[in-house]
């Protein structure tokens, strides 16, 4: 698969942009576990134009990580084609337009999600910004906003028309926001479209190595992105680039699971400072896959997302692992 002139080779596993989650660290460990490409953050345009320091952050990349896509998201033309020729100062391999993103803050102000609900703007803001930069143009959206306008198959079309190099769909509308069960075959519909010949890349509860093989081998799309089910996880792209290969992942011990999730928050204190870093690596630890499930944990687990110190919270984690967790898990 190709976007542009970048090569993704076969059946390539991409890391979903996602606020407060895929942050330069994070990216470059799912790029060593495995994920083909990695997504920034979203980028406010209109922060990013004033200049605001949380936002301008957000566009550092870690060489190691490349191939990857700075996603931006915005209502209006004229901020968003400045904001994507700063974002293409920033040197990324390819430019995400957001009109996907189904949160009250963004789509209820008209962005992300909320385009859905202006195709005739969301077409302007696409051809504007494939205009004004010389990098590929990509898009990631939604079936539609809600059930009465599952309009993507067209919209696919339109959005191709206006010179973007790849599209992602999200199995859901907007109004469904991450409840109910994606529709992969709506997304199939896309790819089956004989007049749309951009990849189409597949989103949405792609979770497990088998999963991963029937979106490729049931709905036949290009690429497929994997968001939620790597937050906590990053060594998920491991385990589903071997179930592609058909071979053993070589699965990480408990050891190099914890491993990884100490250097998040290590990484995390060193770009911000010991308090918030630890506030944001808290998703992660909430979300991981290793603490789910495991009798009487709910006093340790509540501490360990308390935990405000690093010191705290490696006591906490050393407990865990050498404790709690079996070395089998």
């Amino acid at each position: 698969m190709k976007i542009g002139n970048i090569d993704l080779g076969e059946r390539p596993v991409m890391l979903a942009p996602m606020e407060d989650v895929t942050d330069r660290s994070f990216r470059l460990i799912c790029k060593e576990q495995g994920a083909d490409m990695t997504y920034s953050e979203f980028v406010s345009a209109d922060a990013l134009i004033r200049n605001i320091a949380a936002t301008t952050r957000k566009l550092a990349i870690d060489p190691g990580e490349r191939p990857t896509a700075i996603q931006i998201y915005g209502r209006e033309v004229g901020p968003m084609v400045e904001a994507a020729k700063i974002v293409e100062a920033a040197s990324p391999d390819i430019i995400d337009i957001n009109f996907g993103c189904p949160v009250k803050k963004v789509a209820g102000k008209g962005a992300g999600a909320g385009m859905l609900r202006d195709i005739p703007r969301m077409l302007e803001i696409t051809r504007a910004v494939v205009d004004a930069v010389r990098l590929p143009v990509t898009v990631k959206t939604r079936l539609g906003w809600d059930h009465e306008s599952k309009i993507i198959v067209t919209l696919a079309e339109q959005l191709q028309d206006c010179g973007i190099q790849a599209l992602t769909v999200h199995g859901r509308t907007r109004s469904q926001m991450y409840i109910g069960e994606d529709d992969w075959e709506m997304i199939a519909r896309v790819k089956e479209n004989p007049r749309l010949v951009i990849p189409v890349i597949g989103n949405g509860d792609i979770t497990t190595g088998n999963g991963l093989v029937e979106a490729f081998g049931r709905y036949g799309v290009d690429g497929v992105m994997v968001g939620r089910a790597s937050i906590g996880a990053p060594w998920i792209f491991r385990e589903m680039k071997a179930a592609l290969a058909g071979g053993d992942a070589g699965e990480l011990k408990l050891a190099g699971k914890f491993a990884l999730l100490r250097r998040q928050i290590r990484e995390s204190v060193d770009r911000i400072d010991e308090y918030r870093g630890i506030l944001h690596i808290r998703r992660h630890l909430a979300a991981s896959p290793l603490f789910k499930g495991i009798p009487h944990f709910r006093d340790t687990r509540v501490a360990m997302l308390r935990a405000d110190t690093l010191a705290g919270l490696e006591e906490i984690l050393s407990h865990i692992e050498n404790n709690i967790i079996p070395e089998n898990s």
